[in-house]
């Protein structure tokens, strides 16, 4: 009996892209690994572009292409997530729409895998993406590995292949905030773990879906869940500070009481500390939030994705 391939791909408004992911992941499927049977996942995060049409063609046209049509979208964290528990495979891999993640190395990642690797990761080591954004990203990974207690890996997307050993601790996570990222360095040595180079290549067509505000969710996400540094520094700030102002308010009420005929210092020292200490609680108080928010969001427990539609499942259990 073949061992089955399992390509889990999310998409969010990729109407060019779809179809030629597709043709492509398909002919390596089909030449390269023609020993191996295989699924094609598609999971739409709520795609407006008539990216949903071309998936009912594209599952209408090859029982081996699957989609999950989500009835909103859920984020770029937990559909993808999601896509990856719902395949069936001997082992997954997961990779984006946009061609940014080469299907040329899907006959690599399974090479690995057969020679007993449970996990393999793709690294990026060069990027034809803007030079100024995998200059910030750099410098994010190199700050989240300094401070999380777990070894978090540089440069690594998700894009790689997991074995269904690995998948299904993914379905016994029950996590309703998952980061892909962190689970993989915090479990993957348990899974014999290899990486594997590859340069990022540019977006093959549409606009890209990354902006400030999606960059700046993955990195709260990942401080939120996998660091507490930022807490302590905020406690050892406010003791110091706390110190200072008092001991500033003594040495001017003793000036004070003292009539010092020299001491002209005014209200200057009262108000320059007053908006540093001030803009030093804002910081922290919305740091503590965003912690707060990850607790809210995990206790209130919402599905990971709700459903709209499934597309050549019918054999399978929904």
């Amino acid at each position: 009996m073949k061992k089955k391939i399992s390509i889990m791909i999310p998409c969010f408004n990729e109407v060019e892209n779809v179809v030629p992911m597709s043709e492509a992941v398909c002919g390596i499927m089909e030449k390269e690994l023609s020993a191996y049977d295989y699924e094609l996942l598609f999971i739409d995060n709520c795609s407006t572009d008539g990216t949903r049409a071309k998936l009912e063609q594209l599952c209408g046209n090859n029982k081996k292409i699957k989609a999950i049509l989500n009835v909103t979208n859920f984020g770029q964290f937990n559909s993808p997530f999601y896509g990856m528990c719902q395949t069936s495979g001997d082992c997954t891999i997961s990779m984006c729409c946009d061609f940014q993640d080469p299907p040329e190395m899907i006959p690599v990642f399974v090479k690995k895998w057969e020679e007993g690797h449970r996990i393999v990761s793709g690294i990026k080591t060069s990027s034809k993406e803007n030079p100024f954004i995998y200059f910030l990203r750099s410098i994010y990974y190199k700050l989240i590995r300094g401070m999380s207690d777990v070894e978090m890996i540089e440069h690594f997307t998700g894009f790689g292949l997991y074995d269904k050993t690995f998948i299904e601790l993914l379905r016994n996570l029950d996590d309703t905030t998952p980061f892909l990222r962190g689970i993989v360095a915090e479990y993957g040595h348990g899974f014999n773990r290899i990486e594997i180079e590859y340069e990022q290549a540019k977006r093959r067509a549409g606009k890209t879906h990354n902006n400030f505000y999606s960059l700046y969710d993955a990195a709260m996400l990942s401080i939120t869940s996998y660091t507490k540094v930022l807490l302590r520094v905020a406690t050892f700030l406010g003791f110091i500070s706390s110190g200072v102002s008092l001991l500033i308010a003594l040495v001017y009420l003793i000036l004070k009481l003292t009539h010092w005929h020299q001491f002209t210092a005014g209200y200057a020292p009262m108000v320059i500390g007053v908006f540093v200490l001030g803009s030093l609680q804002l910081f922290f108080i919305g740091l503590l939030g965003e912690y707060i928010l990850n607790i809210n969001t995990r206790v209130i427990h919402r599905p990971l994705v709700v459903e709209e539609k499934r597309l050549n499942f019918d054999d399978e259990k929904a």
